[in-house]
């Protein structure tokens, strides 16, 4: 019973690792256009281009950050105003998953950023939500998920 057990947990965790190798070693054609649109988008972040960014945020497009959420105005706003200037973000992994006209996008990211006047890094998972319209993907969603660090766990 107990080599059943461990054969079927061997077999899980391949399975499990076989797929995340995939998703992040070859990407399809369609997860690495999502893949590239991302990385454009963290230059425009960085170089404070809100018109490129106007043309990527849908309307009804939504951004979840530490502080609050808000909409693509405000969005827009904070970047041009320098409330936030995302100077980098640097990517350790990416994944894509395509359900329909929905892509959604994982980054762990380390961000330098200036937020109030402040430089700070921050490690996060990124969710970004694309939706595409009319042949063209459009971000819906932006979501900023801080990760613990060991210092945190100290606190």
């Amino acid at each position: 019973m107990k080599l059943k057990i461990i054969g079927l947990f061997l077999l899980i965790t391949g399975v499990q690792s076989s797929y995340a190798q995939q998703t992040k070693g070859n990407p399809s054609a369609a997860d690495q256009e999502i893949i590239n649109l991302s990385k454009q988008k963290w230059v425009w972040m960085a170089d404070k281009n809100a018109d490129s960014l106007n043309t990527l945020f849908d309307k009804k497009s939504v951004f979840v950050h530490m502080g609050g959420s808000w909409g693509k105005d405000q969005e827009l706003n904070v970047i041009k105003s320098g409330g936030i200037h995302y100077k980098k973000a640097d990517i350790h992994s990416v994944s894509v998953n395509i359900i329909g006209n929905t892509a959604i996008l994982l980054n762990d990211i380390t961000l330098l950023a200036v937020v109030g006047g402040n430089e700070v890094t921050n490690p996060f998972i990124v969710t970004e939500v694309y939706i595409k319209e009319s042949g063209k993907w459009l971000l819906g969603s932006l979501s900023f998920t801080k990760k613990l660090t060991p210092d945190d766990m100290k606190r």
